[in-house]
């Protein structure tokens, strides 16, 4: 062992077998008041809301949907939970259609967005893509809670940033104002 001015350095062997406090795992409570961890290694699961989003942009202005979540008015891009058995694309696709009725084209893969809800302590996993509009259905009534359409400048979407559903409503706009853009081939659905 390499020795310093105050004795005996660790060496990178001695770093794995160094005591290190197990990480927290999170808690549930049961109907009897009891706590368990979660553990896969229990049968307890947990999981994050799996979501989708488009930032779709048109003549420089971005479309959004503004809707009624719990007696609020928030702005929102066109996004919504992953169905059973649908892959990520399609699930973007199929919201966006609902939210705001326009037939879009996915071009690029924006990011991947975790993130804990200071509300309700849900756990969200949002997956943005970057997408062009192609056809607009204006007879499409859209899904419920969707007061209407909108496309916004990014300067207005951000101006009402407190009106924004969660932070990632501009986090994934900024990340493709900033130009980040992975291609559609880095995610895979194995049907």
């Amino acid at each position: 062992m390499p020795h310093g001015p105050r004795g005996p350095r660790p060496g990178p062997s001695d770093a794995l077998q160094s005591p290190r406090p197990a990480p927290r795992a999170p808690w549930s409570r049961r109907l009897d008041g009891a706590v368990h961890a979660l553990s896969y290694r229990s049968g307890r699961f947990w999981q994050p809301d799996v979501t989708v989003a488009t930032v779709v942009v048109r003549d420089g202005r971005l479309l959004v949907v503004e809707e009624r979540v719990r007696g609020a008015h928030v702005l929102n891009q066109p996004a919504g939970h992953l169905e059973p058995d649908e892959s990520l694309f399609n699930a973007a696709l199929r919201e966006t259609l609902e939210e705001t009725g326009w037939d879009v084209e996915l071009t690029a893969f924006i990011g991947a967005y975790q993130w804990k809800s200071p509300t309700d302590g849900r756990h969200f996993l949002r997956m943005a893509f970057a997408a062009e509009p192609l056809l607009h259905h204006p007879e499409r009534a859209l899904d419920e809670g969707i007061i209407q359409a909108l496309w916004l400048t990014p300067a207005e979407l951000q101006a009402e940033s407190a009106r924004h559903r969660s932070p990632l409503v501009w986090r994934a706009v900024e990340d493709f104002l900033a130009g980040r853009r992975f291609p559609l081939q880095a995610l895979t659905h194995f049907a």
